[in-house]
Order: C-alpha cells, then sequence, then structure tokens
C-alpha cells in the first residue's frame, strides 16, 4: 500500500492518495480543484486513479472530486449518509456509487471500511484504512473533518454560514457521539485529517500533519470532555466566523463544480482595457502588498499572493462579476487564478503584464498608501480621524486602543457602506498585511482619507497616565 498527502497551503486542506502497488490502482480522497499533482504523482508511482471519493459535502474549497473522476474515468463514491437534504445533487449523472456506514471500497489488498461520523456535517463519512497484505488491524482512518490533530470539526459552520437554523447544537450533540464511537478502534490507528493549522474549519488546529487515535486520546480537548453538554459548550464556544464564501462553497460542491478541464494560459490584457475591468467587474492587484504600497491604480483591489490569499478573496470579491489580475510575473497570475478558482472564482478574464501596470501608471497615475503610525492613534482620533480596527472579533477582545471602531476586515464592505466616503479614517490591524488589503478596499469602495496604520497592533504602546493621575 502506498499513501501520499497533497497539502494546499492556502486552504490547509489535505488529500490522500491511497494505492495499491499488487493491482496498480489508486484510491484519491478530498481532492482539490487543481488535480494536476494528483494524476502526476499517480503516474509517477505507476498507479491508475480508479477511484475518487470526498469525506463531506466541503464548506471552504470547491472540491475537485468531479473534476478529477471526469478526467480520470475513475469511479466517484459519494456519502448517501445524513438524509434527504443532504444528497449530493450530481451523483446520478456523474455515475457515482453512494456509500453509507459499514460499506466497504478495496483495491487488492488495500481495504477502506465507510463510517458514518456526523457532527460536522450531517453526511459526513470517514475511511478506515487496512493493509490486509501486511495484518488485518487498521492502519489508518482518513478522518476529514472529523477529527483533527488537536482538534475536531466545527458544528457551527452550517449555521453560522449556510443559515441552516437550529442546527448548531444538534451538530455538536452528533459530533460528541461520533467521537464516543470510535472507543473499537485502536490506539495505534493513524489519523489523516483533511486540515491543518490556519484552517476555520476548526478552532485549535495542529500544525503536525498526522496524529495517531491513542495520541489524541490523550491530548486532544474533545476527548477530555465526557459529557455531552459540556461537550456542545466547549465545542460551540469560541469559534471563528466563517468567512462568507463558505455559504457558496457548500451549494456549489451539493449541486457539482462546473469542470473546468484544461483552461490554457491567462489571456494578456492591455492598457485598453482597464476602464471597462473596473466598470464591469474587478481588478484584482495581487503583487506584494510593498509594490501595492508603492503604487496602485484607483479602482484596484489589492489582495497580495500570500497563505490567506484565497480566504481574503472569498471574503471581499463578488462571485458575479470577471476579475482581471495585476501580477508581477505571468507565474504569479497563473497562481492567482487556481488560488481563486479553488473557492469558485472562476471568471477570470485575464491580467495586466507588469509592462501593461506601468503603462497605465504613467498614463492615469499611481496611488501612493499613505501611511502612519500606530502610537499615534489617539491623537488621531483626538483630531477627527475615525479609527478602525479591522481584526478579528477574538483579538479585538484580547485589547484594542480606546476610541478605536471595530470592523472586522472580512466585513468592513457591509459594515460602513452607509458611512460618508468623506471620513478620515485610520486603520489597522494586528501586524499590517489586513490593513493594506483594507486600505485597497476601502479606496474602491470611493473613501478619500484613508491611513495604514502599518506596524498594527503589535506594536501599540499605550500612553502611561502621569504622575498623579
Amino acid at each position: 500500500m502506498l499513501v501520499r498527502r497533497f497539502y494546499d497551503d492556502r486552504l490547509a486542506q489535505a488529500a490522500y492518495l491511497i494505492g495499491c502497488q499488487r493491482t496498480g490502482e489508486a484510491l484519491v480522497i478530498d481532492p482539490p480543484r487543481d488535480t494536476s499533482a494528483l494524476r502526476l504523482a499517480a503516474e509517477e508511482e505507476g498507479l491508475r486513479i480508479t477511484k475518487v471519493s470526498e469525506t463531506h459535502i466541503h464548506a471552504d474549497f470547491v472540491s475537485g472530486a468531479r473534476e478529477l473522476a471526469a478526467v480520470t474515468g475513475a469511479q466517484l463514491f459519494l456519502s448517501a449518509e445524513g438524509g434527504p437534504d443532504w444528497q449530493y445533487g450530481y451523483a446520478v449523472e456523474a455515475g457515482a456509487q453512494l456509500v453509507q456506514h459499514g460499506d466497504v471500497i478495496t483495491m487488492g489488498g488495500v481495504r477502506l471500511e465507510v463510517r458514518h461520523t456526523p457532527g460536522h456535517t450531517p453526511e459526513h463519512i470517514v475511511f478506515i484504512v487496512t493493509d490486509t497484505a501486511r495484518s488485518e488491524e487498521p492502519v489508518g482512518m482518513v478522518s476529514g473533518d472529523f477529527l483533527f490533530v488537536g482538534d475536531v470539526g466545527r458544528p457551527d459552520l452550517l449555521e453560522k454560514a449556510a443559515k441552516q437554523v437550529g442546527t448548531m447544537e444538534s451538530g455538536a450533540r452528533q459530533l460528541f457521539a461520533s467521537l464516543q464511537a470510535t472507543g473499537d478502534l485502536p490506539d495505534h490507528l493513524q489519523i489523516w485529517p483533511g486540515h491543518g493549522a490556519g484552517s476555520a474549519c476548526g478552532k485549535a488546529l495542529g500544525a503536525m500533519p498526522s496524529s495517531t487515535l491513542g495520541y489524541e486520546r490523550r491530548t486532544n480537548w474533545a476527548f477530555g470532555v465526557g459529557d455531552e453538554a459540556a461537550f456542545v459548550t466547549a465545542v460551540l464556544e469560541g469559534q471563528p466566523n466563517p468567512p462568507a464564501y463558505f455559504a457558496m462553497m457548500k451549494h456549489i460542491n451539493k449541486v457539482g463544480a462546473p469542470i473546468l478541464g484544461d483552461r490554457g494560459a491567462i489571456a494578456d490584457l492591455g492598457t485598453e482595457d482597464f476602464a471597462a475591468a473596473v466598470a464591469e467587474g474587478v481588478v484584482l492587484d495581487v503583487r506584494p502588498k510593498s509594490a501595492w504600497a508603492e503604487g496602485h491604480l484607483k479602482g484596484s483591489i489589492g489582495i497580495p499572493l500570500i497563505k490567506a490569499f484565497t480566504t481574503w478573496a472569498g471574503w471581499l470579491l463578488p462571485y458575479d462579476r470577471p476579475i482581471a489580475l495585476i501580477a508581477a510575473s505571468p507565474a504569479d497570475a497563473l497562481a492567482a487564478r487556481t488560488a481563486l478558482a479553488s473557492i469558485g472564482l472562476d471568471a477570470v478574464r485575464g491580467a495586466f503584464s507588469p509592462g501593461a501596470y506601468t503603462a497605465l501608471a504613467q498614463t492615469l497615475g499611481a496611488i501612493v498608501a499613505r501611511h502612519g503610525e500606530i502610537n499615534a492613534a489617539t491623537e488621531l482620533s483626538a483630531a477627527g480621524r475615525t479609527v478602525i480596527d479591522l481584526r478579528e472579533p477574538n483579538e479585538w477582545a484580547a485589547g484594542h486602543i480606546p476610541g478605536a471602531e471595530h470592523h472586522p476586515l472580512g466585513t468592513v464592505r457591509e459594515s460602513l457602506a452607509a458611512r460618508d466616503r468623506a471620513t478620515p479614517l485610520a486603520i489597522h490591524c494586528q501586524g499590517g498585511t489586513r490593513s493594506a488589503i483594507g486600505a485597497s478596499v476601502l479606496e474602491a469602495m470611493g473613501f478619500t482619507d484613508v491611513l495604514d496604520l502599518t506596524a498594527g497592533y503589535a506594536a501599540w504602546q499605550p500612553t502611561a497616565p502621569a504622575d498623579g493621575q
């Protein structure tokens, strides 16, 4: 048996290729939408991808299961658990085989037992993997969003992101029962989770790529809470805000994502295309934040091609308008298009080359970002400039600048929509990245006086009170 893990740092998401070297077959579980790396790896290992599956209807990325099955001709296996409201809408069209608790998928000497593990979602399944050529004892669990290193899948996403009212507590109770039901599994069982640190599908995911069930029983907080009511309270407490695009991901993955195939090269856009790109859609500048600060085009939104790129793109970009890219290189433009497609933002109309950007900047004039010192925030506020804190609620709760307003970056477009665009603003985050993105969003909204306190709250030093006060 062969097991290979494929990890997308921007999504903090893992896919698994499990192969039987005797028969030359391979099964892929939870593939990303860009399936090229998986297909290349299978070819390098001398394997044919004959089966494709996933653990659940994902909320944080567009599944590549349908794409990979279509491209390779593999059989698609999808969960039939969870009841009628949680079935895959494209299963019949795709010729999928529906699986339930206790079903077994085999490839030569490799056996995968399906287990229903509801909680994160009603239809969630995991795969208990056995390499029968070595032992009848199972070796691993592809655990999806059920069990992570140090955490468990959050049961509140359906209610918070997909607006399925009343599902949080019932999901938490189901999750508790699913954890208890692992009691028959051995301590040595390896845990191969669907996400790592940085994913919004849990609140305290560990950075290790794998674990064992025995280690999680000893160290994972969820196994340490033996009372159902206490578990429900603990698992729902302190969950981060789910990105706005999660609801769209649920819909896309339930009805079936469009098959992209080979999209070819990105179209080159010329200077004559810029005005229409701004008027009809979004001009997305993916250059490093330092390049954006030194000069950017009016109307563009700057989200640097960093680890959190897809998260902020999903929060801030519309799904019903075309996207034109400004990138530092063709490779960056291609990487941005791939990352955007991973969350269903498929309508990339093309990219402006560095040369096209330079010509536009000379013709239209480049805007230089305005910066300020974080420790001048109270003076700026006293002078009539509104200080905006773009951090998450847990960061705000841990400490914030007196007099600041709290508007998390992901929701700033809505929360400041009614504000007078002439209002002088001073914005900050924790370390400067989110405020750079926020400055571009606010400028695109029409705010005319935005000051970025670039050092962020991490450099905040409150003024000590005078003697005797």
